[in-house]
């Protein structure tokens, strides 16, 4: 599992990356390049998702958004 909490990752091309079971608590993903990334069982709570493209992303029941946020 990997540990990117808190980390700013603004803007980053994080394209078709595996990121199953990641913990982005509280990342800055505003504007980041999702498309096609892995999501399953990803907790993304507190995470900023503005302007992140998360077209085609693969995500389950497991996944956690921040809250208020639907896919």
């Amino acid at each position: 599992m990997c540990n990117l909490k808190g980390f700013n990752l603004k803007g980053f091309n994080l394209r078709r990356v595996n990121l199953s079971g990641a913990n982005l608590r509280g990342a800055d993903l505003d504007g980041a390049d999702l498309v096609g990334a892995n999501l399953t069982g990803t907790d993304l709570r507190g995470a900023n998702l503005r302007d992140a493209d998360l077209s085609n992303i693969k995500y389950d029941e497991s996944t956690v958004w921040p809250q208020g946020f639907k896919p």
